[in-house]
């Protein structure tokens, strides 16, 4: 069971790996961190520093304590007594091979190794590591001590019941994980973000739009409904009382049009029926209008909360 992992051993203390040693602590785990780099010690401590107040907000907690943190001389040192290994290091397949090798070697047998990749595959990482059953994916979002996605990705050589027990643990951590099918370069989101990061390049590119509008367009537009029902809910309600079905027969064409750079796929009868099911399963058998209600209240509470915030 998750629960059962108490000591973590953090591996590069980046962005990341300073994110997840602060969601680790506000847990109150005990966190062993190796970084070769003496200058992120510094820098990870004065993280810790300035979210205090809001980690104490955000995890209910009266003290946010670091006397469980440990800084360590050597990957040895960080891992040995580790139940789960979370690595941080550059986003390049030789260093994370070499690094996991390490890992691996002076890891106990069966404590999981997480690789906290953007979008490496697991099969060929888990190549250099000792006992590679116990390795996979744990992709975080940053900041990692706020945002509770987590995805999940396992190598060919990956066993299910290590995945599990990830799961529960990073649910004992208040985050959402989500286990990929198969494993595919950039997993899920990444993949997504980089399909409108690509699409803005072009628009920029050709003198669309400047920087500012194409945040614009996302933040005062469909990202605030994303934030609660994602594109394939938001698309169920956009059509009607007979949901995604009308929405695929309304704007289904729109996809042969050149609106972006990307091709999309052809709107086979499989590919219709997987999206509508889909969509129908996420709804919970809620109406268009008990739906459509729950996403205007949630968007007057968080356009309030928006302008609270204005930058």
């Amino acid at each position: 069971m998750g629960s059962v992992i108490k000591k973590i051993a953090v591996i590069g203390t980046g962005v990341i790996g300073t994110g997840w040693t602060i969601r680790f602590l506000a847990k109150n785990k005990i966190v062993y961190v190796f970084d070769p780099k003496s200058k992120q010690k510094e820098y990870l401590l004065n993280e810790i520093k300035r979210v205090n107040q809001p980690i104490k907000k955000f995890y209910n907690i009266k003290r946010f304590s670091i006397k469980k943190l440990h800084f360590t001389n050597s990957i040895k040192d960080a891992v040995k007594n580790a139940d789960l290994i979370q690595e941080n290091t550059p986003e390049n397949e030789v260093i994370k091979k070499k690094i996991i090798r390490d890992i691996s070697k002076w890891a106990k047998p069966n404590a999981i190794i997480a690789s906290s990749s953007s979008g490496l595959l697991p099969t060929r990482i888990q190549t250099a590591c000792k006992n590679p059953e116990r390795f996979l994916i744990a992709h975080p979002f940053n900041p990692v001590y706020l945002l509770p996605l987590v995805e999940l990705v396992k190598g060919k050589k990956t066993k299910k019941i290590y995945i599990n027990t990830s799961k529960l643990f990073y649910r004992s951590l208040g985050m959402e994980p989500l286990e990929l099918k198969k494993e595919v370069e950039g997993y899920l989101s990444d993949r997504l973000q980089e399909s409108i990061w690509r699409e803005s390049l072009h628009i920029i590119n050709e003198n669309l739009a400047t920087t500012d509008d194409l945040d614009k367009a996302i933040t005062n537009g469909p990202g605030l409904r994303w934030s609660l029902m994602g594109n394939f809910l938001t698309f169920h309600l956009a059509g009607g009382k007979k949901g995604m079905k009308h929405t695929l027969e309304q704007f289904g064409p729109t996809l042969e049009l050149p609106w972006t750079k990307l091709k999309a796929p052809k709107l086979s009868k499989n590919l219709k029926n997987k999206i509508i099911q889909g969509a129908k399963k996420q709804s919970k058998a809620k109406s268009i209008s008990k739906l459509t209600s729950f996403r205007d209240n949630f968007l007057i509470d968080l356009l309030k909360l928006k302008n609270k915030y204005k930058i």
